[in-house]
């Protein structure tokens, strides 16, 4: 998580050289499988917690109330939030990049 947000205050920082946008967008893509696994984790640590609540209380709705007050629907949202963060900072790096890209090309 520190190097997604490491690479996203870098990324607003508004300094970045195309050299180090392609570094960052490697970096990022190869965190994307990790994020992935997060999420399957805390999808699967969330279920369970669901389960058991609606196991204790009949009715759905109140369970999933229940549930979402709980630390794993925490982590599950903050990894789900991660992998909307990191694609979106990987478009933008490609968006970057192409834009340097053809600015280079219009300026020979």
């Amino acid at each position: 998580m520190t190097l997604i947000h490491d690479a996203q205050r870098e990324i607003g920082a508004g300094q970045l050289l195309p050299a180090r946008a392609a570094e960052l967008l490697l970096e990022l893509t190869a965190l994307m499988g990790n994020v992935n696994d997060e999420i399957r984790l805390a999808d699967h640590a969330y279920a369970v917690v669901l389960v058991e609540h609606l196991e204790r209380h009949e009715a759905a709705a109140r369970a999933k109330i229940r549930a979402e007050t709980s630390a794993e629907y925490w982590r599950r949202r903050e990894a789900r939030d991660t992998k909307e963060l990191v694609q979106e900072m990987v478009r933008s790096l490609k968006y970057f990049l192409r834009s340097s890209e053809e600015e280079m090309r219009l300026s020979r």
